[in-house]
């Protein structure tokens, strides 16, 4: 298993992490098999979408605020941050993605991404090699 640093730079964003994984693709000497990324946090999770267009983000965070909206004072949670919970577990934080070639095998517009809803932080992000068998 590797682990590989992520700084978010505000409390809900999208931070593209397609290159890093890439990276720790060679250092861990996976040509072909799959990937399996994992977010250790209850605030910040894992999700492949387009790259292309800085806009889908955008999109995505202003739906998932109207779902989870920040501050309702019918929160539960006292720690001030329970729609960044609920949010996390919509998105989940795991995933698994396959490699061919050394490289991830994402489609044409797919990039990964962290998905912060409480930064901004330093986030870790465990990769784990899947070789096939």
């Amino acid at each position: 298993m590797k682990k590989i640093w992520v700084s978010t730079p505000r409390r809900e964003v999208l931070v593209n992490v397609t290159g890093e994984l890439e990276t720790a693709l060679a250092e861990l000497g996976l040509a072909d098999g799959a990937l399996h990324v994992y977010s250790p946090h209850t605030t910040a999770g894992l999700v492949v979408q387009e790259g292309a267009d800085p806009m889908v983000a955008e999109d995505l965070l202003a739906r998932m605020a109207e779902l989870a909206p920040r501050g309702l004072s019918t929160y539960r949670h006292l720690e001030g941050n329970a729609d960044a919970h609920i949010k996390t577990a919509l998105v989940g934080n795991a995933l698994v993605l396959p490699v061919v070639g050394g490289r991830l095998a994402l489609g044409t517009w797919q990039q990964v991404f962290l998905a912060e809803f409480d930064g901004p932080r330093r986030r870790q992000l465990w990769l784990t090699p899947l070789a096939r068998a």
